[in-house]
């Protein structure tokens, strides 16, 4: 039974999440925004941290809704032996279990895989640790920052020369927690084609490590060691982010020789010897980025980005958040999608970054601690009014 449906290819699928903070809860919402009914089961005694962030009212913490729209929340303490036996009915109940407690915590709490096989032999269990479950390092917790550092990108953000600058910390949380939302989907594939559930244990720190499997490969094959190169792309020349008017960048490449001549033609270098072929422009990189340099220098970004495009050359102003907001091709497209949460507050939020026929309606903002109890207690469990007060009153379900 679902609360709403609302479509999309993972309609009909329940998830519940055992998650805090970022990387698990993007699993989460990955999920629902394709439609899957996504459970977040917290307590009063143990809330995500994000509802604690930049405000009083742990409803209206911003972390906390940019991260869990479209969720059900629901309460059990999961320190109470009852609680537990409420959690693992609920289990039973459910496609797929999220979760990214402490290493270890999954196993004392008495919910391995070979456990939660026994509730629901077909269930999948995604498991997200900094180094996965197993080998010398699986009893090594950490955040993002660990995650981009350890996986290897942050010793390459940053200019030729230069110490690194480190990696935006944001970036390993949001890869991590779609990798593993990849990851229940092949699960899911799997079963509906085998019968068969899987344990899927996802490791952030590889995670990161795979989007640089390029630098990896060059070591493994070839010994030479990723160093940081700015914003240098071994293919192209241009490709970098120049300085305009006021505070403002904008990035532009060329991927060809056809765009390269676009481009030579507007900055006045069309018969420059130097900047004939892509090695000759990579040979004097340096001397064409001071170039375009000059040439962006005193110009508007915005503008200079849509004469560019319009020419076939590859521009964007450098965004902020501002930016992002204000961006008419992000509001045409409905990435921003209108939610009304359960205090009746209506707000856009960032949506999937995908579209597709027959998706899943994006109605609900982050829900409330508790919000769906009744739903989640009464209509799946089947628990009555009285024995739902009594678990309230005892503490189990607050």
């Amino acid at each position: 039974m679902s609360l709403k449906q609302r479509g999309g290819p993972l309609a009909g699928v329940r998830v519940l999440e055992l998650t805090k903070v970022w990387a698990g809860p993007e699993t989460g919402k990955q999920l629902a925004f394709l439609g899957a009914e996504v459970i977040k089961v917290e307590s009063e005694g143990s809330l995500d941290v994000t509802r604690f962030y930049g405000v009083d009212d742990i409803n209206q913490a911003p972390g906390f809704q940019s991260v869990n729209p479209q969720k059900l929340s629901c309460q059990i303490n999961m320190k109470s032996p009852e609680g537990m036996g409420l959690l693992k009915r609920l289990i039973a109940e459910c496609d797929i279990v999220v979760e990214n407690l402490r290493p270890g915590a999954m196993k004392r709490l008495g919910l391995d895989y070979a456990a939660l096989k026994a509730l629901r032999e077909d269930v999948i269990l995604v498991s997200m640790g900094m180094y996965g479950n197993d080998g010398p390092l699986a009893n090594q917790t950490g955040y993002a920052p660990c995650f981009v550092a350890l996986g290897g990108l942050s010793g390459l953000v940053g200019y030729a020369g230069e110490t690194p600058q480190g990696m935006n910390v944001r970036y390993a949380d949001s890869t991590f927690g779609t990798a593993a939302a990849f990851a229940a989907l092949v699960a899911l594939n799997h079963r509906k084609r085998t019968g068969e559930g899987q344990f899927i244990d996802v490791s952030a720190v590889e995670a990161m490590t795979s989007m640089i499997g390029d630098s990896f490969m060059d070591y493994s094959l070839n010994g030479r060691i990723a160093a940081c190169d700015g914003n240098a792309h071994a293919e192209m020349a241009p490709h970098g982010v120049y300085r305009c008017s006021g505070n403002d960048w904008i990035a532009i490449s060329a991927a060809n020789d056809a765009q390269w001549g676009t481009l030579a033609g507007l900055l006045g270098l069309g018969d420059n010897a130097r900047f004939a072929t892509l090695a000759d422009r990579k040979a004097n990189e340096n001397a064409l980025d001071a170039l375009i340099t000059d040439w962006t220098r005193s110009q508007d970004a915005k503008a200079l980005a849509e004469k560019l495009q319009g020419a076939g050359v590859p521009a964007a102003k450098s965004a902020n958040s501002v930016d992002l907001i204000a961006d008419e091709h992000f509001w045409g497209r409905e990435f921003y999608p209108m939610t009304v949460d359960g205090a009746g507050n209506a707000k856009p939020i960032i949506g999937p970054s995908w579209r597709m026929t027959g998706g899943a309606e994006i109605t609900d903002g982050a829900p409330s601690l508790g919000e769906h109890n009744a739903y989640v207690f009464g209509e799946i469990l089947g628990i009555d009014d009285a024995e739902r007060e009594r678990l309230v009153a005892e503490g189990v379900t607050r």
